[in-house]
């Protein structure tokens, strides 16, 4: 594998047989859905009938209480497990992953959410499609990751790793937010805007679509700045490269104090003065997709674009 994202058709793993090269299999399931809850069952029978050790995570085993397999929580299933499969939406996908990047653990998506870039396998084809997967027939790409830290008066103060983003906004309040933006050390800009969103090429298919950011396929090696209605017109997305080292510092005399979201989730709570330092983590994620698996195709299927002329 190269630094970049890639994608490999693989054929087994040295360290298995290689007509069965996974040995253990832990299963992540998103809570609340009874969906989830048949697929879950549908994989833990596949799986038994199969003679593979499976292991449910311990969040995931209250849903399935009667499943009759080992449990781990999360941390401890990546480094059990050969492979994770991970039943649910994208967002399912984006938790596992923040925890199963520390392992590199190999890791492979049942969409049971809305749009799925990430989790890829229809339940329709569930024992079919895991089937040849752990039969060796895989492509495995890697994804990298952002980690984020703010600093108050030069002492850390909060942290938080993300797939997609990593996002600068007012929270409850409705006000813009002052900034400066550093890169590798240099000034970029000032702004007054709703906030900035730092999106991998993974992140590019969500919240920064939505503001106007643009589509990076995974195996480019980039960050992309999107400012959020900012308050010059002549502000707009900036394409960087990945090693670079981002600095947002907060205006000492904003009114609000934003927010720090790592995918979605709300990590730290910045003050007038404040840094955020965002870096490219050095793990990554370790994706599994079935054979032929085809990113423009994905992207046609899920953001509605248009067929071949004819079709």
């Amino acid at each position: 594998m190269t630094e970049n994202a890639n994608k490999t058709p693989v054929s087994g793993s040295s360290s298995h047989d290689a007509a069965r090269p996974f040995a253990t299999i832990g299963l992540i399931g998103r809570l609340g859905s009874t969906k989830v809850v048949d697929s879950l069952n549908r994989l833990v029978n596949f799986l038994v009938q199969q003679d593979y050790k499976v292991i449910v995570e311990d969040r995931t085993a209250t849903v399935i209480p009667d499943h009759g397999q080992p449990e781990a929580n999360r941390r401890m299933l990546g480094q059990l497990c050969d492979l994770v499969i991970v039943v649910g939406g994208d967002g399912s996908f984006l938790g596992a992953a923040r925890t199963l990047c520390h392992t590199g653990t190999l890791m492979l998506g049942v969409n049971r959410g809305r749009l799925g870039f990430l989790t890829d396998i229809s339940p329709d084809e569930l024992e079919t499609r895991v089937g040849e997967v752990l039969a060796g027939r895989y492509e495995l790409e890697e994804r990298f990751l952002l980690e984020a830290e703010l600093y108050r008066n030069g002492v850390a103060v909060g942290n938080g790793e993300a797939l997609n983003e990593v996002v600068v906004h007012p929270g409850k309040a409705v006000r813009m937010i002052e900034f400066e933006l550093f890169i590798d050390g240099h000034f970029v800009y000032s702004q007054r805007s709703d906030g900035l969103i730092i999106a991998t090429p993974t992140g590019s298919t969500a919240y920064a679509l939505s503001g106007g950011g643009p589509i990076m396929h995974p195996k480019l090696d980039v960050v992309t700045l999107v400012p959020m209605f900012p308050h010059t017109l002549s502000s707009r997305p900036i394409v960087i490269d990945a090693a670079s080292e981002i600095r947002i510092h907060i205006g000492e005399t904003n009114q609000t104090y934003p927010h720090v979201s790592c995918d979605g989730q709300t990590r730290a709570v910045a003050k007038p003065d404040d840094v955020l330092v965002i870096r490219r983590k050095p793990q990554r994620v370790q994706m599994v997709h079935p054979i032929g698996h085809n990113y423009y195709e994905v992207l046609r299927s899920k953001l509605g674009w248009g067929h071949r002329l004819g079709d």
